[in-house]
């Protein structure tokens, strides 16, 4: 699918500071959205889907890590970003690490709401609603043993709500009893009655969220930490120099599976200031799509 044909920015708009947001897929824009408020105007956002291989849920670690931190270095290499958003919470508890010791700019990941959640929980009874790959990441458990360590947690891995997510996404009908069905067994849970504040740990699930509380008990109140990392990353921005580039192109969104449906997801992008899709072999240098 080409991109479309845009005019060049002229010197006067053009964007003062770069950042590439990165998710599995279309998940990320939800932090994507808020960062455009929370940053100055005209900052380049380019976003980054890998296709390829959603949901990550259920893949490998060791080759997922490669798969992650080969991804985001051709990125970085082809569009330069100041920072680099990690808007995937699987990618998050999986790969900042090695990101972090091999690419040299600054990264802010996206991680469940485990501390939030604990400040507002008054049973002191957490739920955190996620992929199967972020919960049983030691990474959570970590987040309750030092944010939450006189709460209980009670997680549960939604096998199909990233897919349903998707498709509201591209405006295409939900059906609320699929919704149900993945909500349910976090509250059918040992303690799961008593469950209070429920943290979502997969950003897809931001585009289902008013379904998901529709689906739950009374009283529970969820946690969408979107804003919270758009919040971070402008600050962590706004600590470095400026340094502005001169730029032909405006913010580009960029897949690594061009779409089936590509037409209906460009006009699900278009509010998000994205014209078009880029496979993302087009943003690769010569010297990186050389090295092999």
């Amino acid at each position: 699918m080409p991109a479309s044909s845009r005019p060049p920015l002229t010197s006067s708009d053009t964007p003062a500071r770069r950042v590439l947001v990165f998710d599995s897929g279309i998940g990320g824009l939800g932090i994507q959205r808020c960062l455009r408020s929370a940053l100055p105007s005209g900052t380049r956002i380019d976003y980054l889907a890998d296709t390829a291989l959603f949901p990550y849920g259920e893949q490998p670690d060791a080759p997922l890590i490669d798969r992650i931190v080969t991804l985001i270095d051709d990125a970085v290499r082809g569009l330069r970003p100041e920072i680099v958003v990690i808007a995937c919470n699987t990618a998050s508890t999986l790969a900042l690490d090695a990101l972090r010791a091999r690419i040299p700019v600054p990264f802010v990941g996206c991680v469940p709401p485990i501390r939030w959640a604990a400040r507002l929980s008054r049973t002191r009874t957490l739920g955190l609603l996620a992929t199967r790959a972020t919960v049983r990441r030691p990474y959570v458990t970590m987040l309750r043993e030092t944010y939450a360590p006189d709460c209980a947690l009670i997680a549960h891995g939604a096998p199909g709500l990233a897919g349903l997510a998707e498709q509201a996404f591209r405006g295409l009908p939900v059906d609320q009893a699929a919704i149900a069905d993945e909500v349910a067994p976090l509250f059918r849970q040992d303690g799961g009655n008593a469950i209070d504040v429920v943290g979502i740990g997969c950003t897809h699930y931001t585009f289902v969220l008013d379904q998901i509380r529709a689906a739950s008990p009374p009283g529970v109140t969820w946690l969408d930490p979107a804003g919270a990392v758009a919040r971070q990353a402008a600050l962590c921005l706004a600590s470095l120099p400026e340094t502005p580039q001169p730029d032909v192109r405006r913010d580009e969104a960029y897949f690594t599976a061009l779409p089936a449906d590509g037409d209906r997801l460009i006009g699900a992008l278009d509010v998000f200031g994205y014209a078009a899709i880029r496979q993302f072999d087009d943003v690769h240098p010569p010297a990186v799509s050389a090295r092999g």
